[in-house]
């Protein structure tokens, strides 16, 4: 009778993992120590590049369910889509004279602060890929489906976790985010067109714009392409400062054209972050098979930090220096730490992390009434490092508190003298941004004071 029972409960136990392995189709037991973020991108990439979606050509049933997709899960992530259930939909006319129907996603995650809610950043990824075609072996027609697991489901699976996470942090986020799936963007990039030309009335809005294109194969790297805008540029650069889990690699050359181009015309400063081409690009081994997921999680955390800095930033980016910007930087003669030939140093090494081990966490003292309050957070402090080495002009550009911003300027005041950064072998006068962290220990953890040493 116990054999009996105990059999039962066998086949029963068997019959449910069996179940619950069809239902979780392409997915394995190695998908169980998956972290939520990686779980969450390997369901989208499956599904949007399955094949019944036929490669998702513009216009096509397959590209519609993509729409349909990215839109219900931005839905169950609380985020609010603007478009309807199966994206905005545009047509466009073909070199046949025809008209082929796309569409774009459009979802909005409102900024907190009164005075920049009313400007954008523009998070976008291409929806769509090349499609299917027939290709005649030993005299059969072979049908190939380019399943665009990394070109571009990857980037899309990016854009619906981002906003997930841009969703749930929405009140540390000045300016308001849009995050858009471009529809057919292979070739004449006319979702992003569309966007700028005939759907969003605010463009003069838009402050900054975030491109995502295929981020699945961070083994061949990972790139930040910003068309060599300056202000970009410095925002990358000022990141790789601070402890990040990956580090984009600016390049001067576009990696691989896309919706960053419609912005680009429109002088809105652009990024496109991209892990580049890749053998199985536009054909049909690119499949789930190729994509490193551990990788881009990595890249995910990065580029959240990233879209925070953009839309918390004081000052909007320029397309271009302004000439009353380019004669005052000319007048003052400052230049980006990271724009040094040689960079300066303190205490021997260029590593400005180790400015903030080496003096500002030795030094800096949690203000009592902070501690009392509950209050931490990151302070971003910006400063000149002067000729001479002296450090001045120290400032605020992103606070937490009266009492814990004015903490850290005191500190960083106080900084012995730096070795002076050099142009061309000449001494120059050298601006450097850092993030100083504040954090509270957990009770019992030690004094009130979390700061890394």
């Amino acid at each position: 009778m116990k054999l009996k029972i105990f059999l039962s409960a066998f086949i029963a136990i068997a019959l449910s993992l069996t179940s619950y392995a069809q239902f979780r189709e392409g997915a394995s037991y190695e998908d169980l120590y998956d972290s939520e973020t990686v779980s969450a991108m390997k369901a989208h990439v499956r599904e949007l590049s399955a094949t019944h979606l036929e490669g998702r050509k513009a216009g096509s049933d397959g590209e519609k369910y993509a729409a349909e997709y990215v839109t219900a899960r931005l839905k169950e992530y609380g985020v609010d889509v603007l478009s309807p259930a199966d994206g905005e939909v545009f047509g466009i006319m073909t070199a046949d004279g025809d008209t082929l129907t796309s569409r774009n996603v459009v979802a909005y995650v409102p900024g907190y602060d009164k005075k920049l809610r009313d400007h954008y950043i523009v998070v976008g990824a291409r929806l769509d890929n090349i499609g299917t075609s027939v290709t005649v072996i030993d005299g059969q027609p072979v049908e190939r489906v380019y399943c665009g697991a990394n070109g571009n489901a990857s980037g899309l699976a990016m854009l619906v976790e981002l906003a997930r996470m841009v969703q749930t942090n929405s009140i540390v986020f000045r300016r308001s985010v849009l995050f858009v799936a471009f529809g057919a963007s292979c070739g004449t990039f006319a979702g992003s067109w569309y966007f700028l030309n005939r759907s969003f009335p605010d463009v003069e809005s838009i402050d900054g714009m975030i491109n995502l294109d295929m981020l699945g194969t961070a083994y061949n790297g990972f790139y930040a392409y910003t068309s060599s805008n300056a202000d970009m540029n410095a925002l990358v650069r000022t990141l790789s400062g601070n402890l990040q889990p990956v580090l984009p690699e600016l390049v001067a050359s576009e990696p691989y054209p896309s919706d960053h181009r419609a912005f680009y015309e429109k002088e809105i400063p652009s990024v496109l972050f991209t892990t580049g081409r890749y053998p199985e690009h536009n054909t049909d081994r690119d499949t789930q098979s190729i994509i490193d997921y551990e990788g881009m999680e990595k890249e995910l955390e990065y580029i959240y930090n990233f879209t925070e800095a953009l839309c918390n930033a004081n000052d909007r980016m320029l397309f271009r220096d302004s000439g009353a910007q380019a004669a005052r930087r000319t007048e003052e003669g400052v230049v980006s730490y990271y724009e040094c030939d040689q960079r300066p140093t303190f205490l021997g090494t260029s590593d400005p992390s180790r400015f903030l081990e080496k003096w500002v966490y030795q030094y800096l003292k949690y203000p009592e009434k902070a501690v009392r309050d509950g209050v931490q957070g990151r302070v971003v402090v910006e400063f000149i490092i002067e000729k001479d080495g002296k450090v001045s002009d120290v400032m605020v550009t992103k606070g937490v508190s009266e009492e814990i911003d004015a903490e850290a300027v005191k500190v960083i005041s106080a900084s012995p003298k730096w070795k002076p950064g050099k142009v061309r072998g000449e001494k120059v006068r050298t601006s450097l941004s850092i993030p100083v962290e504040f954090r509270l220990e957990k009770k019992g953890a030690g004094a009130g004071r979390g700061l890394k040493k």
